[in-house]
């Protein structure tokens, strides 16, 4: 069992519009700059970084909580999904995103915990967070 990914990341942006962009396809592909396709309902699947990323949504609290069964292209197909828990708190100008991620193989650990640093958080940083708001 690798260790549990936690990470946590303040963002100029309401809790409701971290959480939007993060489910919208327009908005996540404009945040990253790579190509999605993303769901916002229970039990819907998505895929992100050209496919790179995929899963399906297991519970969908709008604007709370998003819990995701999560792949990378590098897991082994033996390998059981990752299980992703995003929690949105804050205030209207500043919203918190909570991460846990865990089961993750070994073979991709660093890669995904390195991967949300430079890939999500980074970019979001320097997102127009008012695009969310359309």
């Amino acid at each position: 069992m690798t260790p549990v990914i936690k990470q946590s990341v303040t963002l100029a942006a309401s809790p409701q519009s971290l959480f939007k962009t993060f489910l919208n396809t327009k908005l996540h592909v404009a945040m990253t700059s790579m190509p999605a396709k993303m769901s916002a309902k229970p039990g819907g699947k998505w895929r992100a970084f050209g496919g790179q990323i995929s899963g399906r949504n297991l519970l969908i609290v709008p604007g709370k909580l998003i819990v995701q069964a999560w792949r990378s292209v590098h897991f082994k197909k033996s390998d059981p999904d990752s299980i992703l828990v995003l929690t949105f708190s804050g205030t209207n100008k500043s919203g918190r995103i909570d991460l846990v991620h865990v089961n993750v193989p070994p073979q991709d650990h660093k890669g995904v915990r390195e991967g949300w640093l430079k890939f999500y958080w980074k970019p979001w940083r320097k997102y127009p967070q008012n695009q969310s708001k359309k």
